[in-house]
């Protein structure tokens, strides 16, 4: 059975509407089994940078130990609800320890692959896919290797972020491709991984489909394309990790009307 753990974390986002992320995860929570939920608790303050060119740091770390801590508590798959995307770099290390030739799946309308050198913000959210194959300061950092990542839905890159890509080990599908999830799943079975990892950033959604995201963009997959790339990439290797991030409601009433989108894609993922 699929345990939750609950990491209302706010620091890694850039947006000024940041401190939304916590309503959100709240929100998703008031809809899990009680009984299978465990919370980390976030620190209140924003934390300072410690000279690692990463914006909150100090708080993103002690996040980052005890999210660490609870996924140990459990052997089974845990669904990591964020928060914003920074919380799945230690889940995806505590996945990628357990399991070898682990792959990523990265559902996102942006593309996270900055580093501290190249982030024009300094929030941790925009670095988390790099982070999660390349060291870092951040606990958890430099899990698995590259040429394992598959980054799907991506529309928004940083010119550096572009740049990057281009000559990068990643897989990319792109929006427009996700379709059935034949090709995300056929990305998948590239990489010779035999275990998946699946996180998702809710603005991979087309705005029509989920509103309460903090930077929506257009031309995003539709609720049933991502179901089925999940399922599909389900059937490719077994899921031993998943995370879902980046649901900050702009009112409680919002939330409700967001809840039975995200609700299904908790269920994709469980």
């Amino acid at each position: 059975m699929t345990r939750f753990v609950v990491v209302p974390q706010w620091q890694g986002s850039p947006a000024a509407r940041a401190m939304l992320l916590v309503d959100g995860a709240e929100a998703i929570a008031g809809d899990l089994p009680r009984a299978a939920t465990a919370r980390v608790e976030v620190p209140a303050e924003a934390g300072e940078a410690l000279e690692t060119g990463v914006r909150r740091f100090s708080a993103l770390s002690r996040v980052a130990d005890a999210l660490t801590a609870e996924l140990a508590t459990g052997g089974e798959p845990a669904l990591v609800v964020g928060g914003d995307c920074g919380v799945a770099v230690p889940a995806i290390a505590h996945a990628a320890a357990r399991h070898r030739n682990l792959a990523v799946v990265w559902f996102d309308a942006h593309g996270d692959l900055h580093t501290p050198a190249t982030s024009p913000s300094g929030a941790f959210g925009g670095m988390a896919l790099r982070a999660a194959y390349e060291s870092g300061p951040v606990p958890g950092s430099g899990a698995v290797t590259a040429d394992r990542v598959v980054l799907v839905g991506a529309r928004d890159l940083d010119p550096a972020e572009a740049a990057y890509l281009a000559v990068s080990d990643i897989r990319g599908v792109p929006a427009d491709a996700i379709g059935d999830g034949a090709a995300v799943a056929a990305a998948v079975a590239a990489t010779g991984a035999d275990a998946v990892y699946i996180h998702v950033d809710l603005d991979v959604l087309d705005p029509a489909e989920l509103t309460g995201v903090t930077q929506p963009m257009p031309f995003g997959a539709t609720l049933g394309e991502l179901t089925a790339a999940i399922a599909a990439v389900r059937r490719t290797a077994p899921l031993v990790g998943a995370s879902i991030a980046g649901f900050a409601p702009a009112s409680p009433a919002a939330a409700v009307d967001d809840l039975g989108t995200i609700l299904r894609v908790v269920g994709a993922l469980a």
